[in-house]
């Protein structure tokens, strides 16, 4: 039994698919289907069915992943305890980021911890916020930048960056371009172009809503602000986005800003708690980036 095996194995288990898996693990699938029949046969018993569309567990399998991810833990605190005493850091750092947000101090300090720690293989994930914070629940990623609605996601360190409210983005020539705030009961009645379910800002708008008993038109949505903003511009409805997304538009649009909405939309760092060394010093150049004071 070897440990490559036990994260194939892992990988798969936690993909439900053979195809992601090897994508995770940087090798060919037939490479891990090969690793896990070795490890089965070493085991004498079956640990994923392959019968339907998802790699699932057998219960064999289930009995089994608990197990695994304790063995690779382990072997990685190793790791971690030797680096720490020889100074060094390296491995693999896996993060996230909501999909087709542009946040460059995120950039900077990715770049700033490359150029320091050369030796450290830079993963970077596209999902909504509401996966990557199970990400790295799971472990899958050390640290993603998300969107809540108000507070960071419970039980997981967060660094907040930003709170900021809500702007309605409408074309010039729009009825409501001419005011300079409105409603969210006013915005409701007209078709709205959003992001989807999932990200913060999305969040946000919808516990407005049932707060106040609204039932938003949603017309279109999208995952990228800018195609958001697109959409909106060619009268395809009124755009919902955060203050800073809707900056930086020009005379497309009119951001007007939105009134009654308690709850700010966030975005956050949130990380895993194993104390790897790696993540500590990604989480260092962002304080650096964003212009935050460093940790105490």
């Amino acid at each position: 039994m070897e440990l490559r095996q036990l994260e194939y194995f892992v990988a798969v288990a936690e993909e439900a698919n053979f195809t992601r898996a090897a994508e995770r693990v940087h090798i060919s699938q037939s490479g891990v289907s090969a690793q896990i029949q070795q490890l089965e046969r070493e085991l004498g018993a079956t640990l994923i069915d392959r019968s339907g569309r998802r790699a699932t567990l057998t219960p064999a399998g289930a009995a089994a992943l608990d197990h695994a991810r304790a063995a690779l833990a382990s072997a990685s605190a190793v790791r971690q305890s030797v680096d720490e005493v020889a100074g060094l850091i390296r491995g693999r750092l896996v993060v996230g980021m909501v999909t087709a947000c542009t946040v460059a101090p995120l950039f900077a300090a990715l770049a700033a911890f490359h150029r320091e720690h050369p030796g450290v293989e830079l993963a970077l994930v596209e999902d909504t916020s509401d996966r990557l914070v199970e990400r790295v629940r799971d472990g899958v990623a050390d640290l993603a930048l998300v969107g809540t609605a108000g507070a960071p996601p419970a039980g997981l360190p967060a660094l907040p960056l930003i709170s900021e409210g809500l702007v309605a983005l409408v074309a010039p020539d729009h009825p409501l371009a001419a005011r300079r705030r409105l409603t969210l009961a006013r915005v409701c009645a007209e078709p709205l172009v959003c992001l989807p379910r999932g990200t913060g800002i999305r969040a946000v708008l919808d516990q407005a809503c049932a707060a106040q008993g609204l039932s938003p038109s949603v017309a279109l949505e999208a995952s990228a602000p800018d195609t958001v903003a697109d959409l909106a511009a060619r009268g395809l409805g009124v755009a919902i986005l955060s203050a800073s997304m809707a900056a930086g538009f020009g005379e497309r649009l009119r951001p007007v800003p939105l009134s009654g909405i308690a709850t700010p939309a966030v975005l956050a760092l949130v990380w895993s708690s194993t104390g790897r060394p790696a993540p500590r010093e990604l989480l260092r150049h962002c304080r650096v980036a964003f212009g935050l004071p460093s940790a105490a």
